[in-house]
């Protein structure tokens, strides 16, 4: 199930996109990102369209999925 990330509290989207982050290891090559940059990028994602959240009833686990993938899921 898609969940639009505005239905959210301010402090259960924040806690999403860290979880995301935190887990997502990805390389950003030659220049450190800072974890609170991190999280500001996949959040202007969220809001632009690019990405989106997804909960599994299933695992009752909650993930966040770029746009190709989340079209799949729709």
């Amino acid at each position: 199930m898609v969940v639009p990330y505005q239905e959210l509290s301010a402090d259960a989207l924040r806690g999403v996109v860290e979880s995301f982050v935190l887990r997502e290891g990805t390389d950003y090559g030659d220049h450190e990102v800072s974890f609170d940059t991190k999280v500001a990028q996949v959040i202007r994602q969220l809001e632009r369209g690019e990405a989106g959240i997804v909960f599994d009833a299933l695992t009752e686990t909650i993930h966040i999925v770029v746009k190709r993938n989340l079209r799949e899921l729709r």
